[in-house]
């Protein structure tokens, strides 16, 4: 048993919600069946991510961040960098990103998973190129009053933004028009939020 054979049981156990998901999580699967390096930026093709909606204890705001290459308001996430663990990944992401302590999940599965691209970019002045994140999305929740702060080298805002606003929050067409408001429309449906 490898360290992806956890990571794929789950996927393949996740029941998806959509069209979308179930496309992707097909594409998903079929990475780690074709490729040996998903969990690492060595596969220069797609590798594994984890994001995150972060809900305040009342459920009504969303803890975003201003990323600084994708100029939008932003789910926090980041590269699995060799770890399976991606619920491990996003509380970690989750507290680096916006300089909270405490991060609990909501829930310990999956909730959301997508394929995103990513256009080609400088990233501490080196060109990536062109590539995908196989996306895995998780609930969290977090204290609104405990102290948040920016990660300069990757945002340059953190703030509290009322799911309502969340969507239109956004400036990037596609992840808001099928990500942010399928997330938030699965959360309602789910009961998580009103």
């Amino acid at each position: 048993m490898n360290e992806l054979d956890n990571l794929k049981n789950d996927i393949e156990k996740y029941k998806t919600y959509n069209e979308q998901e179930e496309v992707d999580k097909r594409i998903m699967l079929k990475y780690i069946e074709n490729f040996d390096d998903v969990l690492t930026r060595n596969n220069v093709f797609g590798h594994f991510t984890s994001a995150a909606f972060i809900l305040n204890k009342q459920r009504t705001k969303i803890l975003m961040i201003y990323h600084n290459i994708y100029k939008s308001w932003s789910w926090v996430g980041g590269h699995s960098d060799g770890d399976s663990d991606l619920l491990n990944v996003a509380i970690k992401e989750a507290k680096e990103e916006t300089g909270l302590k405490s991060v609990m999940p909501i829930l310990d599965n999956i909730y959301s998973l997508e394929i995103l691209t990513v256009n080609g970019h400088f990233k501490r002045g080196k060109y990536v190129g062109s590539h995908v994140h196989l996306n895995i999305t998780y609930l969290l929740e977090a204290d609104e009053k405990e102290e948040i702060r920016i990660k300069e080298d990757e945002n340059s805002g953190v703030k509290w933004i009322p799911i309502g606003e969340v969507v239109n929050a956004s400036s990037e067409k596609w992840i808001k028009e099928n990500i942010y408001t399928k997330v938030i429309e699965k959360m309602k449906k789910d009961g998580i939020i009103n």
